[in-house]
């Protein structure tokens, strides 16, 4: 994977800096992800930051300082806001030798999207994160797909090519959504399938929440995409693949979680083993249904406090299956 470019760096590096506008809180919780080699004291120590401390201004500051580690690859440093005055931080790294999840080359082309369509998109995307928000519906949401629903009848071929060439990263995340909402479902899981490998995270999310959509209304496609997303060095390829497969898999979709057994059940451990429980809940419930258990028996565990369990029951499913680990 290549690193983030100087002007994609500065951008995300602005979470930290319009922290830096107002009080910084501290560090709260820390997780891990991407650990095989190396462990958290050894990440620490190279960021120079722990719980207690204030959360740094940049996090291509912290970022730069982990992946001057000898066998990091590359690193993605989260802040989550907030309990209290305490902030959650996310440390994720690739080392070097460890899987890689490829994505393609931003593309350069100059196809775009109209500036009508743009509008709603943006209104669309923040009724929907004032429904996450509020946990009530908003009519917005509806009036935007339906308007979605006509433009892609007409336009599929322009926001087809929007996805497949354009150089501007919304307008890619715009195509998605659009053409998730056409009536031709089955043309439109090959789009969200190829856009899972878009070298921007917000087409990526896009893309992921649209396809946990068709799980949830029994449209089927294949897991693997989803599945290599459980690796990323980037948080929210992690949570929203995870949400993903947890409609796909709400069936015991045999298929999806012998993917997850082959090809991410570290990475879905890993998770699963984050302090921040409202993190960790997800992945713990996707890999109780590794293990083979039922989703009573994993939320028993779970209340409980007791998560190894689960978890080993889970290694150990992949080491009695032949031909996976």
């Amino acid at each position: 994977m290549a690193r983030l470019t100087s002007v994609t760096r500065i951008l995300t590096g602005l979470l930290f800096v319009c922290a830096a506008s107002a009080q910084l809180p501290r560090v709260g919780d820390i997780n891990f992800y991407g650990l095989h080699k190396m462990t958290p004291g050894e990440i620490l120590a190279a960021a120079r930051i722990g719980p207690g401390d204030k959360l740094p201004a940049s996090r291509i500051d912290l970022e730069d300082r982990i992946i001057g580690l000898p066998d990091v690859m590359d690193a993605h440093v989260q802040s989550v806001c907030c309990e209290g005055d305490r902030t959650t931080l996310f440390i994720g790294v690739h080392e070097r030798g460890e899987v890689e999840v490829e994505f393609r080359v931003p593309p350069s082309g100059t196809a775009t999207l109209p500036e009508d369509l743009m509008t709603r998109y943006r209104k669309y995307s923040g009724a929907l994160s004032r429904a996450e928000a509020d946990g009530a519906a908003d009519p917005a949401i509806r009036r935007g797909q339906e308007y979605f629903r006509v433009y892609a009848a007409s336009h599929i071929l322009k926001l087809r090519a929007e996805l497949r060439t354009g150089s501007d990263a919304e307008q890619r995340a715009a195509a998605v959504t659009v053409i998730a909402a056409s009536t031709s479902k089955k043309t439109a899981v090959d789009d969200l399938l190829f856009a899972l490998q878009d070298s921007d995270d917000g087409v990526r999310t896009n893309a992921i929440r649209e396809l946990a959509a068709f799980a949830g209304a029994s449209i089927r496609f294949p897991p693997a995409g989803l599945v290599d997303l459980l690796n990323s060095v980037v948080l929210s390829d992690r949570v929203e693949s995870t949400k993903a497969l947890l409609v796909l898999t709400a069936k015991q979709n045999a298929a999806a979680l012998d993917f997850i057994r082959e090809r991410a059940l570290p990475s879905l451990a890993e998770m699963a083993r984050w302090q921040t429980r409202s993190y960790a809940l997800p992945p713990f419930q996707l890999i109780g249904r590794v293990a083979g258990l039922k989703d009573a028996e994993v939320s028993e565990s779970w209340e409980k406090g007791d998560p190894e369990a689960v978890i080993k029951q889970a290694l150990d499913s992949a080491a009695k299956k032949p031909g996976l680990q």
